[in-house]
């Protein structure tokens, strides 16, 4: 009793994390450039198994299953639509890649490209208050002069009275090598590679949407809600029954 006591709470917490990452998701429905979390969910060993009590896999009564537990959120690095707004510093990346930018001496990716020119003419990011400078190929500011017109190629080169800057544009080995450090900003767990010139694309004067699709994203938010619903009820009733059991054993006694 108390065993199903013990996989029903387990199955709400893993539900309770699915709720939080759904949450967040929604949450950037209109963030530029955001992508969507997926919340990974992980068979756990019985208790005897994980200690190594059991072998795993035996049939016994030690193996019965140790129910559900949150593992990690993973990037889903499906792209979002590309939505036309004009803005020269608008920057869009289609196919593969991020753009590069610096964060306290750290080279942080992104796919936001709502990008600006500071007091100083650099092209910074436009997330909330924080402002950091966009990064070229040899991982060095972009900067600019406002007064003078600049374009930009295919390939992310920009061009300005015969100055030439490619706009860093990299990738991770893997969806699982991205961390989300908040700001919209992803950290690597290994060095990310540069998307060769040849095989970028990038759009000026466009922005990539958030990823997130609102009717998928509220389905899945309802679902992990019942689950919840369903797994604290499940809770509620094996406590009621050990409960009325304990009493039956107290009269008796």
């Amino acid at each position: 009793m108390i065993y199903g006591i013990y996989l029903s709470a387990e199955g709400a917490h893993a539900q309770d994390y699915r709720l939080n990452v759904i949450a967040n998701n929604l949450a950037n429905v209109d963030t530029i450039g955001f992508k969507r979390q997926l919340a990974i969910c992980q068979a756990r060993y019985s208790e005897p198994a994980a200690r190594g009590l059991s072998g795993v896999g035996a049939a016994d009564m030690e193996n019965l299953s140790g129910g559900v537990l949150p593992a990690v959120s993973k990037t889903d690095l499906t792209p979002g639509p590309i939505k036309q707004t004009g803005s020269p510093t608008d920057f869009a990346i289609r196919g593969d890649g991020f753009f590069a930018v610096q964060k306290d001496n750290e080279v942080l990716l992104t796919r936001a490209g709502n990008f600006s020119l500071n007091s100083r003419g650099q092209l910074v990011t436009q997330f909330g208050v924080q402002q950091y400078p966009v990064l070229n190929d040899n991982l060095q500011p972009i900067t600019l002069d406002p007064q003078l017109p600049w374009e930009v190629t295919r390939e992310g080169t920009i061009r300005q009275a015969g100055v030439v800057q490619n706009l860093a544009v990299m990738k991770p080995a893997s969806a699982d090598d991205l961390v989300p450090v908040g700001e919209n900003l992803y950290r690597t767990t290994q060095p990310p590679q540069p998307v060769p010139l040849a095989e970028r694309q990038v759009a000026q004067g466009f922005l990539e949407m958030s990823a997130v699709q609102p009717t998928l994203a509220m389905v899945e938010l309802l679902e992990a809600s019942r689950l919840l619903e369903a797994n604290l009820n499940m809770v509620q009733t094996q406590d009621q029954m050990l409960g009325a059991l304990f009493n039956r054993v107290l009269r008796s006694a």
